[in-house]
């Protein structure tokens, strides 16, 4: 190894089916997450497999809406090409993408990092607010597959960035432009929609929902300072995609759709916990959403495109990275303070100072 830094960034992701036989395996993988189903192994596998089995033809349904298959991949591979150009001045830095339950899976990306024998790692999930059932799952498999690799070099993980400046920018950014668009139907109201989980989970200490409302509160007061005319937007934090027969975090987003249907209100929907398309924006939201909207009378339903590829995004993630090559190696947030309150058990910097 030369004393030049070889610096391996893994963006980290969901993943998703890149052809309809994918579906059923994919949900398999996704169900067999001991993050997402608590048994013990046997059981678990036995459950996904079963899941997976029953689900797939609508999920293929789902799939085949949007041509069969999930962006979310492409999606990310952009991000991945915008960001090695943001990170072009620290020598080699090369961007990898490792996705949690489809190709390329964790596995096979902790190999290819191996392969290319950097001397710094950093791992980079693609969810801004932490959830031990998404960002602690992709880490704790990634430590798995990177000690099967032999990967010993130093190792720094991002845990949550729910308010880096980046990131509120290219959301308030997308965000005015539609509430402008709709403020010539009536008084918009903003919905921020985040992908839902159980309420169990939460009440164990998942830090989730409180990162989820830092963000829109981040998001809300951003717009505000840019324009007075919307110091004081309606806005209302709702949550999505719910399944099974658990209580999952509310208010739930379809009913707000509904209820600001009917009470005759322009409605700008955000996918405040998404930053790349997929099936759940373009099939849920744009789709089946829309469909609720117009149905209920909406003089106007408008959803706001995930941050994606925008430039001031990407460069809100290459300052992460270099915040956190100035640190330690650890797993931290993108300040390097803790965001969680003190009751989330499960945040991933445990005992750190909130």
């Amino acid at each position: 190894m030369t004393g030049q830094r070889r610096l391996a960034v893994v963006l980290m992701n969901l993943g998703g089916p890149d052809k309809p036989e994918s579906v059923q395996p994919f949900l398999f993988n996704l169900f067999n997450d001991p993050a997402i189903l608590e048994l013990p192994t046997p059981l678990r596998r036995f459950l996904a497999w079963l899941l997976a089995r029953r689900r797939a033809p609508v999920a293929r349904e789902t799939y085949a809406r949007i041509g069969g298959r999930s962006p979310l991949l492409e999606n990310t591979q952009a991000q991945a090409r915008a960001l090695e150009r943001e990170l072009s001045d620290l020598g080699e830095a090369r961007v990898f993408i490792a996705m949690r339950y489809w190709h390329p899976l964790t596995e096979e990306t902790a190999r290819a990092v191996a392969a290319w024998n950097p001397s710094d790692v950093l791992l980079l999930p693609l969810y801004p607010q932490f959830s031990g059932t998404t960002t602690g799952s992709s880490l704790k498999r990634w430590s798995e597959a990177a000690a099967a690799c032999g990967i010993a070099v130093p190792t720094r993980a991002v845990c949550c960035y729910p308010e880096q400046p980046g990131f509120i920018a290219a959301a308030a950014d997308l965000i005015q432009q539609a509430l402008e668009q709709a403020a010539t139907r009536g008084r918009p109201r903003l919905l921020l929609s985040a992908h839902g989980l159980p309420k169990k989970t939460v009440a164990r200490g998942d830090p989730y929902q409180s990162q989820i409302e830092r963000s829109a509160s981040a998001i809300v007061q951003a717009i505000g300072r840019r324009d007075s005319a919307w110091q004081d937007i309606e806005h209302v934090v709702c949550y999505q995609s719910r399944v099974g027969p658990l209580e999952w975090l509310g208010p739930y987003t379809d009913a707000e759709i509904a209820r600001a249907a009917r009470e005759g209100r322009p409605i700008v929907l955000f996918p405040l916990a998404f930053v790349s398309e997929h099936s759940e924006t373009l099939v849920e939201l744009d789709i089946d959403y829309r469909r609720l909207a117009e149905a209920g009378g909406a003089p106007a339903y408008l959803r706001v495109a995930t941050v994606g590829a925008a430039q001031v995004f990407i460069r809100g993630l290459a300052t992460v990275i270099r915040d956190a090559l100035a640190r330690p190696a650890a797993t931290a947030s993108s300040t390097g303070e803790r965001v969680c309150p003190l009751g989330a058990a499960r945040c991933a910097m445990q005992g750190a100072a909130p």
